[in-house]
């Protein structure tokens, strides 16, 4: 069985894989080696890889490591099927990387966006074989977030509930603003790589793929866990 660990910025999920076929799935809040262990409590893990957007935990390499034969971390060292055309391919997410792969396994040579919508909006482009790049911008969550902690009188204003558009009070302008503001983002990204592109393909993920797919404009393929498919992909193409 398969082992896949991606840990985010705010949460951490877990899944198994049979192959190609998933087994279970699940998100830990706060990581720790009892709970980790709770939730592989059962399988028989032979193989296992491993994703960071930050510092990785001492206790994962000491787990992992000691009780599974195969263990990969991924970086943007790692053996991918595609090229990598980034200047600072050593900044590079490994979600970025993972949810690439996911891309490339899904369409095999085509030209894909991945649109992620999670902590931060990412916009990343796969061309046939080729990682092109991509661009990173405040998240929804991150949106709210900023207008409350830089100012003096803004709230905190939750995305979920109706809204005016124009807003009418202080909550509503906010929630507007930043709704709609992504929408917008996401949807005139689109538009532009649709002048340049003819025929591609538009995944959209990440934690706030699900409250955003109904506001696109365009026909988009909804894999809100195309990082943890890519991730597997990536570990049986090492292994």
């Amino acid at each position: 069985m398969n082992l896949i660990v991606d840990i985010g910025n705010t949460s951490t999920k877990l899944a198994v894989f049979e192959g190609n076929n998933k087994l279970s799935q699940s998100r830990i809040n706060e990581l720790s080696c009892e709970e980790l262990k709770n939730k592989l409590a059962g399988f028989k893990i032979r193989k296992a890889i491993v994703s960071s957007v930050k510092k990785l935990p001492p206790f994962i390499s000491d787990l992992f490591f000691s009780d599974i034969p195969f263990v990969h971390v991924l970086s943007h060292e790692s053996r991918l099927p595609f090229k990598i055309e980034y200047d600072t391919s050593e900044t590079l997410g490994s979600d970025r990387i993972a949810a690439v792969a996911g891309a490339f396994n899904l369409f095999p040579g085509k030209e894909v966006l991945i649109i992620d919508a999670g902590t931060a909006l990412t916009f990343d482009f796969l061309s046939v074989n080729i990682y092109k790049g991509g661009n990173i911008s405040p998240g929804l969550t991150m949106r709210f977030k900023a207008l409350n902690k830089f100012t003096d009188r803004l709230p905190l204003v939750s995305p979920t509930g109706s809204f005016t558009f124009p807003g009418q009070n202080t909550s509503d302008a906010i929630r507007a603003g930043v709704i709609t503001g992504v929408t917008y983002e996401i949807n005139e990204y689109i538009r532009t790589f649709e002048n340049e592109h003819s025929d591609f393909n538009i995944i959209l993920t990440g934690g706030d793929s699900e409250f955003l797919k109904d506001k696109i404009n365009y026909h988009i393929t909804y894999i809100p866990d195309i990082v943890i498919d890519g991730l597997n992909y990536i570990l049986e193409y090492n292994a």
